[in-house]
């Protein structure tokens, strides 16, 4: 009779931080995956979670789950998968910690991810580049904030986390100038700035006037911006944008295809997958053949180098009256 309750805890507190020492993005998506799946037991079986049994967290119940995550809150197979992930990690640990339970936890670890569509990805071309930067109003701190953000945004590629989480000391705009984020993986890497995005940042640290320490991009009460926060103001500016820009229009714009419209520029000024996964922090560089993929300008002139097929007109004739027949219909 072994309560979910005590070995949820030991998870997150001796598996994830002391044992992996996972870092707080990682800690939070695991607790905001095991925060639905618990409100979902609770309304299914209706009991509190503080009184769950491990055997009840059985192989349907987890497949129900995935099921109610898809139809009834309206996520997408990349989601589910991440939750199904985190629900695999916590029956790894379980199955150690309870080989009593093993037959339980092998049956929740023998839950398939689901196969996904890879979809090309979205980028913004350089009008459309240039009149999201132009959308913010400089005359208002919150303006000029924004239009600096967006700028190292587009111009450094980096991630929500990184970017959010820089600090002013991190941006160093001495000769060489270039900004110091920690990455995926807790890898340290450094991103070169070019004078324009220089230009604009030097004014803005000025006027931010912060502590090093303080969030490069603060809120109102200087408190570092949260990841909604930034996919707000981004679809806000985009909005804004796409009443002189129309190709913006209907089109999807978040942080990430910011990041990468950064991939694509490198991409076509002729850089190699190397160098792009490098500026990315890419842990592979495999992972750059998405923006390959995705350049159709590449491939127009990969095509441009062949030679035209000639091949005349003609239509199929049927040798035989059944044919003619079948043909005809």
């Amino acid at each position: 009779m072994t309560l979910l309750a005590g070995l949820l805890e030991a998870f997150f507190t001796e598996r994830l931080r002391r044992q992996r020492g996972a870092s707080p993005h990682t800690v939070a998506a695991y607790r905001d995956t095991f925060r639905l799946l618990l409100r979902f037991v609770q309304l299914r079986l209706g009991k509190p979670p503080s009184v769950l049994l491990l055997a009840e967290i059985d192989a349907p119940l987890v497949g129900a789950f995935l099921e109610h995550l898809e139809k009834e809150r309206g996520n997408g197979a990349r989601t589910r998968n991440a939750r199904l992930a985190a629900i695999h990690s916590f029956f790894r640990f379980v199955a150690l910690e309870e080989p009593a339970h093993s037959a339980v936890c092998q049956r929740v670890l023998a839950i398939p991810t689901k196969r996904t569509t890879r979809r090309l990805v979205t980028s913004l071309t350089r009008a459309e580049s240039e009149a999201l930067l132009a959308a913010p109003d400089r005359t208002t701190w919150l303006g000029r904030r924004d239009h600096a953000l967006l700028f190292v945004c587009l111009q450094t590629g980096l991630r929500v986390s990184e970017l959010i989480g820089l600090r002013c000391r991190d941006i160093v705009l001495t000769t060489g100038a270039y900004v110091r984020c920690l990455g995926k993986g807790r890898k340290e890497r450094h991103t070169p700035l070019t004078r324009d995005a220089v230009a604009t940042l030097r004014p803005w640290l000025l006027e931010r006037a912060g502590d090093p320490d303080a969030p490069a991009f603060p809120t109102r009460r200087r408190t570092a911006l949260s990841c909604d926060a930034l996919e707000r103001l981004v679809t806000k500016y985009a909005g804004a944008a796409s009443v002189g820009c129309a190709t913006l229009r209907g089109k999807r714009v978040s942080p990430h295809v910011l990041r990468h419209t950064t991939a694509v520029a490198l991409l076509q000024a002729g850089n190699d997958r190397t160098v792009i996964a490098l500026w990315l922090g890419h842990e592979s560089i495999e992972t750059t053949q998405i923006y390959l993929d995705a350049d159709l300008a590449t491939k127009e002139r990969a095509l441009a180098r062949t030679a035209p097929l000639r091949a005349g007109a003609g239509r199929f004739h049927a040798s035989d009256s059944l044919l003619t027949f079948l043909n005809g219909l």
